[in-house]
């Protein structure tokens, strides 16, 4: 089994990267560890090169611009932003290159290979020998695994169908409790037949619950119970009463009742014969006065005519 190398850290003195100086060659599997494979080729970035040639990355750079003609692009990259975010996602060991001012570069195999020929020392050679026989490990071990590797793709290629069927199926449910809500929500009309008081009283009580900013009644025999009933509505949401006659006792009940509640304003007004319900730009048709509620047969309608358009009539 091969030794771990011993490796002496020493900060340059103008620069904050790491420089690394290797007392002999760095195992086989630990050179494996820093090929990483980016744009669909495998790798080398410039750190963990200058450490495993011993020389600053600054150096083994300027080496390279000295003699940029032999190092094309496929031999030799700068990383973009996103690249070295990912490297470093990865690669913890080149955490350091996130905060690097410049963006890093990259060797392929080639660009190892050509390395040897510029940085001028029979060190640059053999590290540059040990640094390629690591690449063609790597192929080897790729291509010895490839069927597992497929498999995985596979696996992964179910695992992201199923995670869309399920998705499907989720929309599916919740489309059906939507159509179900839909179902439960207020009817636009019906009839309510004598002795269903409680079943009336809380319809109306509903509407009046979901109102968000308004509350207008048409109702010509209002009394405090319709008072109490108007009270159900949400704070801040306006409630208005249009009756044929204000009387004495209205006038009490509703001056006491706005001393202690939300208040209630009230209108006289003799043009109306039915009972009105609006609920914010809803207008309903109520068969029966507030107050009577469930005492007889009386019937609902929700009308097509807007409260807007009804309130302009006044």
């Amino acid at each position: 089994m091969a030794q771990k190398k011993h490796v002496d850290i020493e900060i340059a003195a103008n620069d904050t990267e790491v420089v690394a100086k290797c007392d002999h060659l760095i195992p086989m599997t630990q050179i494996e560890e820093m090929i990483i494979t980016l744009r669909g080729v495998q790798v080398i970035v410039d750190r963990d090169l200058a450490m495993l040639y011993g020389v600053e990355t600054k150096a083994l750079n300027q080496a390279v611009r000295r003699n940029i003609n032999r190092f094309p692009s496929r031999f030799r990259f700068q990383l973009t932003k996103e690249e070295v975010n990912e490297v470093v996602t990865n690669c913890d060991h080149l955490l350091s290159i996130k905060y690097s001012p410049t963006l890093p570069y990259v060797f392929t195999e080639q660009g190892v290979a050509m390395l040897a020929s510029v940085l001028h020392s029979e060190t640059a050679v053999d590290v540059s020998v040990k640094i390629m026989d690591a690449f063609v490990a790597m192929r080897h071990f790729i291509a010895s695994n490839a069927q597992v590797f497929q498999r995985l793709e596979v696996i992964e290629h179910h695992q992201l169908e199923m995670s869309s069927h399920l998705t499907k199926n989720d929309n599916q449910i919740a489309e059906i409790f939507k159509r179900l809500d839909q179902e439960n929500t207020t009817p636009t009309q019906g009839i309510f037949f004598d002795g269903q008081i409680f079943d009336a009283y809380t319809f109306v009580s509903d509407l009046i619950r979901s109102a968000k900013k308004s509350i207008v009644l048409f109702d010509n025999y209002v009394d405090d119970t319709v008072l109490t009933m108007l009270d159900k509505r949400k704070p801040k949401v306006t409630a208005t009463i249009y009756t044929q006659k204000v009387k004495q006792q209205l006038s009490l009940d509703l001056a006491k009742h706005n001393a202690q509640y939300q208040p209630i304003d009230v209108k006289q007004f003799d043009r109306v014969h039915d009972r009105y319900l609006c609920i914010d730009n809803t207008v309903y048709h109520i068969g029966a006065s507030l107050k009577d509620l469930g005492k007889r047969w009386f019937s609902f309608n929700k009308m097509e005519m807007t409260a807007r358009e009804l309130l302009k009539k006044l």
